[in-house]
């Protein structure tokens, strides 16, 4: 087993609840790990023996351009995503941070994380 890591990716979207959120949209990033066998990969130096990063950020970017109100919903689409192109991905962990939230105070981010299983660690 290893461990396939995405860190920091930033993007640009309108996922929010609230109305300024949909118009003015935000920043986010995101993490994301993934476990998975790439035995075959590091014997045989050849890339359809493990998970291809640049596919995995295009299935990210994708659902990023998505709206939705909810993070923890944008976070299951994203795990659902991966589920569907790597069937091989025994787990999947994904964090996912609003950057400047709309929510009457000041902080850096709010944020979720979502896992599949749900009981990964």
């Amino acid at each position: 087993m290893g461990r396939v890591l995405l860190s920091g990716m930033e993007f640009f979207g309108y996922h929010g609840v609230y109305p300024e959120e949909k118009v003015l949209g935000n920043r986010f990033t995101l993490d994301l790990e993934l476990d998975t066998n790439f035995d075959e990969a590091m014997r045989t130096d050849c890339l359809e023996g493990t998970v291809d990063y640049a596919h995995l950020y295009q299935l990210v970017k994708s659902r990023m351009e998505t709206r939705v109100q909810l993070l923890e919903h944008l976070g299951y689409g994203i795990i659902q995503d991966i589920r569907s192109a790597y069937p091989q991905a025994s787990q999947i962990r994904i964090t996912l941070k609003k950057h400047q939230p709309a929510i009457g105070g000041v902080l850096d981010f709010s944020g979720v994380t979502v896992s599949y299983p749900e009981d990964f660690s």
